[in-house]
């Protein structure tokens, strides 16, 4: 049975950094992964471990792991893409979840992690079972899911396949991305009732970029299709070095905004998010993307 709730997983330590070309210091990214525990957040994508060469903006991933704010009910995601990244996000002893990635086309998977599609679901089952054998937990996210950058459309079946493969493994959750964000509400729909169908119990978690606008009318498809996980950054940052035109995650504040409007709870304070937009604004030079911190508060407190 689902409530009025959904669970933000703050994303921007991660994949609101992982693109930018000003490099961030690690105390910088320290800071912001405290302010948004500060407004709520529960739930981090803290860093990835990954090749440093690959996306040089994570290359501090097990020094930001090391100093990692200490909240007993805050969860640490670290993104990893094989058996070697999971071995140094578990030996770090602070990241409580591996997120694993599995893409579904060929070439983007060749483009991001330099194996096919169905090798990325085979190295996801590995992390899976390693975070198990560990004593943690392990989530996986689909990229490309509502289409690639290099092969176009991509077929609902296919996902559905690897969502079922993936299942088999005992993931907490499977993700659905709109890495380029070429979704629409109406396939965002379909698409997560199916895999609701499909996967019964296992929750689905899904992951907008608003490329073309569609960002916040896709999360909102979502949440009424049953997903009750956001993929969300501070600041609406976000990209993909490996996916051409993939631009900005749907920002943090513009969906608590929606959804708290709309009668759900997320538990984030969105006053402070806006203030982190502002600090992030400023850490980078420019106006973020996201619009709620553009706007007059609405309503204005008393």
């Amino acid at each position: 049975m689902y409530t009025n709730s959904v669970e933000i997983l703050e994303v921007a330590p991660r994949d609101g950094l992982q693109n930018e070309k000003t490099v961030i210091a690690t105390d910088e990214k320290v800071s912001l992964i405290a302010r948004a525990i500060a407004a709520g957040a529960r739930r981090i994508e803290a860093t990835s471990f990954v090749n440093p060469r690959a996306v040089p903006q994570m290359a501090d991933a097990d020094e930001v792991a090391a100093r990692l704010p200490h909240h007993d009910d805050v969860t640490y995601v670290g993104l990893v893409m094989n058996q070697r990244g999971a071995e140094r996000a578990l030996a770090t002893g602070r990241i409580d979840q591996l997120g694993a990635v599995v893409v579904a086309t060929d070439t983007f998977a060749m483009a991001n992690q330099n194996q096919t599609s169905d090798g990325s679901v085979d190295a996801a089952r590995a992390i899976i079972a390693m975070a198990q054998t560990a004593g943690k937990t392990g989530q996986v996210t689909i990229a490309a899911a509502f289409g690639c950058p290099f092969e176009g459309e991509v077929a609902e079946e296919r996902v559905l396949a690897m969502v079922e493969s993936l299942a088999e493994a005992g993931p907490v959750e499977i993700g659905l991305a709109d890495t380029i964000g070429v979704a629409n509400p109406a396939h965002v729909d379909r698409l997560v009732r199916r895999v609701r169908d499909l996967v019964g119990p296992i929750p689905v978690r899904v992951h907008f970029h608003n490329t073309r606008g569609t960002g916040l009318a896709n999360v909102w498809a979502a949440v009424a299709a049953g997903a009750r996980t956001i993929d969300a950054a501070i600041g609406g940052l976000g990209g993909c070095p490996f996916a051409p035109g993939a631009s900005g995650n749907v920002a943090t504040e513009d969906v608590v905004y929606m959804l708290e409007r709309a009668g759900f709870q997320t538990g984030i304070d969105l006053g402070q998010l806006v203030e982190t937009n502002h600090w992030l604004g400023t850490l980078m030079g420019r106006t973020l993307p996201g619009m709620v911190a553009r706007a007059p508060v609405f309503p204005k407190l008393s």
